[in-house]
């Protein structure tokens, strides 16, 4: 077994306040802008089984980071809601009721390849309220139907809270997600990128 970094899993924690998505605008595509993203880390407990934060599993928030624990235990915070092994970009696309991700890298158990867990993300839904990645919140990792966006500069928009409590009023509503802009209905005025299976978001702007 090749030397690897030290044994723990070390995780990037995605927090996106304000949700990033490339705009399609007419027939001119816009760009998808780079999401900002706050860091936090998380280490595996010496011993903990190597499948890190699996799907079903619940993750603690201590001191910035965060570490698996008990789904019945006080300092549960976050459930796994999807757990994915390589690189979040081109990976399998986080369920739509996620509130953040968090990155993975690999973790050496120090044993065998068969007791480490490769890099990876996992798709976490808050276990209490508030619930960011809820449509029309104005936050999370995703965009999806019942979102609202406004316009950032030409070609980008971003999520905001659709009840007006953001630091941006909405300007556009998601009614659907389709997988073409000629899928969308003749009442659409904007076209979003959105990812998974249906990438197209359909957008109506609000009066």
């Amino acid at each position: 077994m090749r030397p690897r970094a030290p044994r723990a899993a070390l995780l990037a924690l995605v927090l996106t306040a304000a949700c990033t998505a490339g705009a399609l605008t007419g027939c001119r595509a816009g760009r998808q802008p780079a999401a900002g993203a706050a860091a936090a880390g998380a280490h595996a407990r010496p011993g903990h089984d190597p499948a890190f934060l699996a799907r079903g599993e619940c993750a603690g928030r201590s001191a910035g980071s965060f570490t698996e624990v008990s789904c019945r235990s006080a300092e549960a915070a976050a459930r796994v809601l999807a757990r994915y092994n390589g690189p979040r970009s081109g990976g399998p696309r986080c369920p739509g009721e996620t509130d953040f991700v968090l990155h993975i890298n690999a973790l050496d158990q120090g044993t065998s390849e068969e007791s480490s867990a490769p890099e990876g993300y996992a798709c976490m839904r808050n276990l209490q309220p508030p619930h960011p990645g809820d449509p029309g919140m104005g936050g999370g990792p995703l965009t999806v139907t019942g979102d609202c966006l406004y316009a950032q500069r030409d070609g980008v928009v971003k999520e905001t809270a659709c009840d007006g409590s953001g630091a941006h009023a909405p300007e556009y509503r998601v009614t659907t997600e389709v997988g073409a802009r000629r899928e969308c209905p003749p009442s659409t005025d904007l076209y979003v990128q959105v990812g998974g299976g249906a990438p197209v978001g359909c957008a109506r702007r609000l009066s």
